[in-house]
């Protein structure tokens, strides 16, 4: 089915500019519930169309977004006119999202899907003291920090941006590993993972540094032990503007300012 004749279903933050949005699309285009829609089109920001990708995962709807908020790196820019024809040409992309599995000191284990980053931070005053094990293998058998996080492609120019990790290509098969405020081993920046890998992290002496596990927006208090891998079996659908595509937004994130 050309893309020209689906569905749309349009949803917004609850923003003034997204609730403005929202009602010159619908008197424009009209719409339909989420669940009989083709494609969503998301009007709000980028923690909206994180929200939005969560809840459209394994339903094969794409999700086209239109920025109503500020950043709206994950969004296309907003304009009423031309909308089917925009979203017949708009690029797909499919996303494989992290699987965060938690052992927590209650003795129960929880999981959640990561879109944008695995991160795990201190909850207390004192620093968090992890063992890094990737594969079976361990790779730093004490890292000392304020948090380390695990970043797709997709989240590289989030939180993971802000710690100094690298940007990623949308295309390329890795994640970022990056710590927060490193303490020991006091020289080290982080390092490129292939997607592929399984990632153990064990909190060291966790009645002393009590450390909480966060997936996107999904948080765990009190973990003990932490396993993050890409979920291949999963996946999230969102389309790009073919001159706003965001392996391009990307490429010129590492160029600007």
């Amino acid at each position: 089915m050309s893309r020209q004749s689906q569905t749309l279903s349009f949803i917004a933050s609850t923003a003034p500019e997204a609730q403005m949005a929202l009602e010159e699309l619908v008197r424009l285009y009209g719409n339909v519930p989420p669940a009989d829609a083709d494609i969503l089109v998301a009007l709000g920001g980028d923690g909206f169309m994180l929200q939005t990708l969560h809840e459209t995962i394994n339903t094969d709807k794409c999700v086209y977004g239109m920025n109503c908020g500020s950043v709206g790196f994950l969004m296309n820019d907003y304009r009423a006119d031309g909308l089917h024809e925009r979203i017949a040409h708009a690029v797909e992309n499919e996303f494989h999202p992290l699987k965060m599995t938690t052992t927590n000191e209650d003795g129960s284990t929880s999981t959640a899907l990561a879109i944008n980053e695995v991160y795990l931070f201190r909850q207390s005053y004192q620093a968090a003291k992890l063992r890094v094990v990737i594969d079976g293998h361990t790779r730093l058998e004490e890292l000392i920090c304020d948090g380390l996080m695990i970043a797709t492609p997709a989240g590289s120019t989030a939180y993971n941006l802000s710690a100094h990790g690298p940007i990623l290509p949308l295309e390329a098969p890795l994640l970022a590993m990056t710590p927060v405020s490193a303490f020991r081993p006091r020289r080290w920046r982080g390092a490129l993972l292939p997607n592929h890998v399984c990632v153990d992290l064990e909190i060291l002496e966790p009645e002393k540094r009590p450390v909480n596990a966060v997936a996107d927006n999904a948080e765990v208090k009190s973990v003990l032990h932490v396993r993050v891998a890409q979920c291949t079996d999963v996946t999230a659908r969102l389309l790009s503007d073919p001159d706003h595509s965001w392996s391009d937004r990307i490429l010129a994130e590492q160029f600007s300012n």
